[in-house]
């Protein structure tokens, strides 16, 4: 458990920043169904592989620009000229792989309704963890997820990156025991 500047109990990665502080408290770990919603925090996870979330976290509304609010319709007519504009926008993480990624996840989620695929993967509802080492970095549905949206045709969405994005769109709890911020 981290104190925030107003002395509430966070989890441990959530007082160190305001960007933490906010996107903790008041969104992650919080239901998210919308498909398009979903779209977003698929690309940022994806983004976010290898990095800090703080570097996304503070470049998120240069992604939204950089990617039509992350509309799927729209960013699935991205082409090569969309892929080299956005490799010269220092707005967002530029990095091919990714871009691509999402260009190709865009044209994916428009094949399904994202929301009931990913949703079908949630578990049943568990304690929180206790402390920090009960949090794990991927699970059995967080592998099922990533090979499900692999045969769907996404790109950069393994079981790790699946996981994180089952925490932060609330399909599990991890915000640790006597943390401030309500169970859903």
């Amino acid at each position: 458990m981290a104190e925030g500047p107003d002395g509430r109990l966070r989890c441990w990665w959530g007082a160190s920043s305001p960007e933490y502080v906010a996107y903790h408290d008041d969104e992650w770990g919080r239901p998210v169904r919308s498909s398009d919603a979903l779209y977003e925090k698929l690309c940022l996870e994806a983004f976010q592989s290898g990095l800090s979330w703080i570097t996304i976290l503070r470049k998120r509304e240069g992604f939204r620009a950089a990617f039509a609010g992350f509309d799927p319709a729209l960013v699935a007519e991205f082409g090569d000229d969309d892929v080299a504009r956005l490799m010269a926008d220092t707005a967002i993480v530029r990095n091919r792989a990714k871009i691509e990624a999402a260009i190709v996840n865009a044209r994916a989620a428009l094949t399904i309704d994202l929301s009931e695929l990913l949703w079908s993967f949630a578990p049943p509802p568990r304690p929180r963890p206790v402390d920090r080492a009960g949090v794990p970095p991927l699970t059995d549905e967080s592998k099922a997820m990533a090979k499900a949206l692999k045969k769907h045709g996404f790109k950069f969405v393994g079981p790790t990156t699946a996981y994180a994005l089952m925490q932060a769109c609330g399909l599990v709890d991890d915000h640790i025991e006597g943390c401030c911020v309500p169970a859903a």
